[in-house]
């Protein structure tokens, strides 16, 4: 039986982890979305203003 408890105590440890970082990557997935976006919008604009370096 105390093996028992400490298998469910150890799978509630790592299931506790897991959703940290599951829940980290999530919020860093929608920032580099959002930087990526950024990144876009001010290549388009350097693209689109025409200064050109020769």
């Amino acid at each position: 039986m105390n093996i028992l408890v400490a298998i469910i105590a150890i799978v509630a440890i790592i299931l506790l982890f897991t959703g940290g970082f599951v829940q980290s990557l999530n919020f860093l997935l929608w920032v580099g979305i959002v930087l990526l976006v950024i990144a876009l919008i001010v290549w388009l604009l350097r693209f689109l203003g025409g200064k050109k370096t020769v």
